[in-house]
């Protein structure tokens, strides 16, 4: 027997819920509460509004970029269209209704716009799409989409312009106007 820390005198209980730890449980001791305290249910919730505040941004900036990439890729397929048309007819369409593609829609819900540009008198080509130095971007056709706002003007300089996925450099940049 140790006389410098002696042993507590603790009866064995056969009940589970009513175990001593370490001192003597006096009625039930109980080792799993029911419930949370309001202090707790606070505290998660604080939690759950910092990641959903952190979450709901993220996602919807995914889905943009998402819609994006999709642009892109619509105006390529589009775009390698076009240039099956013209390898077969000998100029490019007039229209995007000659290569039976009437009601095709970005991922935004607006129309792609099409504007033939080669093979056409300088008169008709007013609505060029032009760069930062008011060049034309484009000497064969202009494709591209409105983004997400769906509006346009020519220049890239237009800020209604910024968010526009457009094909550049006949077809050698394919992307957001802002990264042009």
């Amino acid at each position: 027997m140790n006389l410098f820390f002696p042993q507590p005198n603790i009866r064995k209980s056969r009940n589970p819920a009513i175990r001593p730890l370490g001192k003597r449980c006096l009625g039930s001791c109980v080792q799993n509460p029911k419930g949370l305290t309001l202090i707790e249910v606070m505290i998660i919730g604080v939690i759950i509004g910092i990641l959903s505040s952190i979450a709901i941004p993220t996602y919807y900036n995914s889905r943009e970029k998402a819609k994006t990439v999709a642009t892109v890729a619509e105006i390529k397929l589009v775009e390698n269209m076009i240039q099956l048309y013209n390898a077969d007819y000998g100029s490019y369409p007039e229209t995007l209704n000659d290569l039976g593609m009437k009601n095709l829609k970005d991922p935004w819900g607006n129309p792609y716009q099409y504007l033939k540009i080669e093979g056409r008198e300088k008169k008709g080509v007013g609505k060029m799409r032009k760069d930062h130095k008011m060049v034309p971007v484009n000497t064969d056709f202009d494709l591209y989409s409105k983004g997400k706002d769906g509006k346009s003007q020519t220049p890239f300089t237009a800020k209604a312009s910024q968010d526009d996925i457009v094909r550049a450099n006949n077809g050698r940049y394919v992307g957001p106007v802002s990264d042009y």
